[in-house]
């Protein structure tokens, strides 16, 4: 018989933030980021919260950033509003959009999904970059929160 034992630690302070849901809906994901279930996971967290992350490809982003935005291209990442209070909004990113930004930026594909992934759970939180002064004060709370997961700051020039 198998019993378990109280923990001697309590949960880590980012476990009730973390997604709801990772919908890997496009199967290159696995490929360009191993273990990408646990590094969205720790950028969710570490970030705040979101509702869910939806990992697909630039074809289906296309058309979400066409029907709710009225933009006929691939982005990123969109950030949907929580359809009511404490739901925690949700996050749709794209793979080979993704991909070919972090291949012109020089950084891992993994570091630059954090970071996306962060940006976007900012947004849910109410952060926004419109404004000059909005933009440097999202990009440090993203510095600072990537900084917690052991990524580099992406504001910062190598």
């Amino acid at each position: 018989m198998n019993s378990i034992a109280p923990r001697t630690r309590p949960d880590p302070p980012d476990a009730a933030v973390a997604p709801a849901e990772i919908i890997i809906a496009h199967p290159g994901w696995r490929r360009a980021v191993p273990g990408v279930e646990r590094l969205i996971t720790r950028a969710v967290a570490a970030a705040g919260g979101a509702g869910s992350v939806r990992l697909d490809g630039d074809r289906a982003v296309k058309r979400l950033n066409f029907r709710y935005r009225g933009r006929n291209k691939p982005t990123n990442v969109l950030t949907f509003e929580p359809a009511a209070p404490g739901l925690g909004g949700d996050l749709v990113l794209a793979l080979e959009t993704l991909k070919r930004e972090a291949r012109a930026a020089g950084k891992p594909v993994r570091h630059h999904l954090a970071h996306l992934v962060v940006h976007g759970a900012l947004h849910l939180r109410g952060a926004d970059h419109v404004r000059a002064g909005d933009a440097r004060r999202m990009e440090m709370q993203e510095a600072r929160v990537l900084a917690r997961l052991g990524i580099p700051n992406p504001w910062k020039s190598k």
